[in-house]
Order: structure tokens, then C-alpha cells, then sequence
């Protein structure tokens, strides 16, 4: 048994010890705080589960098997586990730590399009939800307003800083350090946005300057995405409609190509690589179309009159 451990293991060394060197180099070439600690959480998570997973590759492999084969994993937990799983067992065998990659030919799930659609008339009560006279209610409101305005991502709102904002010309920069695909875009803003945002920093403390993130919480420490999830929870339950952060993304992407916007235009704005994500809701409003026209069409009273 000793010597099929050896022929098959190629380490002494602890996967945790790995796990840091390995982030260390990925911090290096650019990843974000947010893709960091979502390593950390996934492979700790496989080895919280199963303490002995790196006695052997035979272990390893039982592991990862029985870890993606949980019962009721949603697709989308499945291919994220797997995606930095994967991806840090193929740099263990790269340098040479492990003999093979056990999720090497594992496939991800097919995910159904979450996309979500909200009526304008419940966009327009949740923007009157947020008490405006406080800061909390202000910095709320204008997260509302600034992603229904532009697209952005929750996790790129929460870490703009001041200077990123343009508000006399009417425009925010996206840094690469804070875009998702690590490339900088910017975004153009709406004078209701401008005027809210305006407001809205004239209520922080001059002492913060730039050193403090625009969104952050009333004592100045950061907001995160999970605290800001929480928060549209709570005001969504007074519209009578569940809203989360990223349906708001999917909101204004929806409303942008049905006034008139085109494809590539909503793909430059949401930062997209490539067009693929971005026609998921050139398709939803080609179904609107679809609807609109088994509704109204001439055709019906012509040829139907009886209905």
C-alpha cells in the first residue's frame, strides 16, 4: 500500500501549503480580492468535508467525487467548485505535486438562464423604499440607481473609490483592478444618477477623501457584496417581489436592448468578453416581440373576427 501511496502521490507536502503558494501567484497575475477568497473558501471547504483527501490520490479522487456528487448541488455550485478545484489541481500537477488531475475530463453542468425580468412599475416602488435622508438610505438608493443606470456588477460598484467618478462630465471608470475580467471600462451616467451621487458624497466626512470606498458603511469599513445582498432583501420584501443584487444587472441589460440599444453596445457596457452572454437577453426580448405580436397582430381581427 506504501508503495502505490508513492507511485501516485508525489508530495509530502500539505495541500493548505500548496493552496497559499499557489494564491500567491495568482495575486501576482491579477486576480481579485474576490476570486481569492472564493479559492480559499472552495478548497478548504473539499477538505473540511473529507480531512483525509490528501493521504493519497486514490483519496483525493474518492473526495472530489463524492464532493461534486453531493445530492441537490445546483449546477451553478457545481461548476464553480469545479472550476477552482480543477484549477488548482492542475497547477499541483504542473509543478509537479500531484501525478494526475482527478477533475481533469469532469464537465460542467449545463446552468438555465437565470435572468430576471422586473416590471418597471416595482423598480420604480423599490427606488422609493431606501430613506434618502440618512446615509444608509442614501448609499442604498444610489447603488439602486447606479445599477439600473449603467449594468454594473455588484462587486465592482462596492469597490469604486471617489476619483473614479466623473460627475461633471457624466461618467464612471471601471479600474482593471476592480473589473471582473480585469480589463477597464467606463460607463456613462444619467444626470438623475449624477445628482443622487452628488448628494449622496456630500454626506460622507471630508476626513474619508479617497481612502474610503464610495459605498461603503456608515463607519467607513467596506461594504461587501453579501451585507449589500441582505440589504436589497429588505427592501425588495416591501415591494412584494424577491430582488438580489445581480437581478438589478439583469434589469437594466433588458430594458437597455428594448430601448432600442444594440448588442454590442450592451456588451462593452456589462464588460462582457464576448457576445455569447450578452445575446441571453437579446433572446429574452426577441421573446417580448414574439409575445407582443401573437397579441396584437392585424391578422387576428382580419382573419378571426369572431375574437
Amino acid at each position: 500500500m506504501q508503495q502505490i501511496r508513492r507511485t501516485i502521490q508525489k508530495t509530502n507536502r500539505h495541500w493548505s501549503e500548496l493552496l497559499d503558494e499557489y494564491l500567491r501567484m495568482k495575486l501576482l497575475n491579477g486576480i481579485s480580492q474576490n476570486t481569492h477568497k472564493d479559492y480559499i473558501r472552495t478548497v478548504n471547504l473539499l477538505f473540511k468535508r473529507f480531512p483525509n483527501a490528501w493521504d493519497s490520490y486514490f483519496s483525493l479522487e474518492e473526495a472530489v467525487i463524492a464532493h461534486l456528487g453531493q445530492e441537490g448541488i445546483a449546477p451553478s455550485t457545481f461548476n464553480s467548485r469545479l472550476t477552482y478545484l480543477r484549477t488548482f489541481f492542475k497547477w499541483c500537477v504542473e509543478e509537479g505535486h500531484l501525478k494526475k488531475n482527478p477533475l481533469a475530463n469532469i464537465k460542467k453542468r449545463k446552468e438555465g438562464s437565470r435572468v430576471v425580468a422586473i416590471d418597471i412599475e416595482i423598480l420604480q416602488k423599490l427606488l422609493q423604499v431606501p430613506d434618502r435622508n440618512t446615509f444608509v438610505g442614501m448609499r442604498d438608493y444610489c447603488l439602486i440607481l447606479l445599477t439600473l443606470d449603467t449594468g454594473i456588477r455588484p462587486s465592482e460598484a462596492l469597490s469604486l473609490q471617489p476619483n473614479d467618478f466623473n460627475l461633471l462630465s457624466g461618467w464612471v471608470r471601471i479600474p482593471a483592478g476592480v473589473a471582473k475580467t480585469r480589463v477597464s471600462r467606463t460607463l456613462n451616467l444619467s444626470p438623475f444618477t449624477v445628482d443622487a451621487l452628488k448628494r449622496f458624497l456630500k454626506m460622507r466626512p471630508r476626513s474619508w477623501a479617497n481612502k474610503v470606498t464610495v459605498f461603503c458603511a456608515e463607519s467607513g469599513n467596506k461594504l461587501n457584496r453579501h451585507v449589500w445582498g441582505d440589504r436589497l432583501e429588505r427592501h425588495s420584501k416591501k415591494v412584494g417581489f424577491h430582488i438580489r443584487p445581480y437581478d438589478l444587472r439583469h434589469a437594466f441589460s433588458l430594458e437597455f436592448i428594448r430601448n432600442g440599444a444594440s448588442a454590442f453596445s450592451l456588451q462593452k457596457t456589462l464588460g462582457h468578453v464576448d457576445i455569447t452572454m450578452t445575446k441571453r437577453y437579446v433572446a429574452l426580448v426577441d421573446d417580448d416581440l414574439k409575445a407582443d405580436h401573437a397579441k396584437a397582430s392585424p391578422l387576428l381581427k382580419l382573419l378571426n373576427p369572431d375574437k
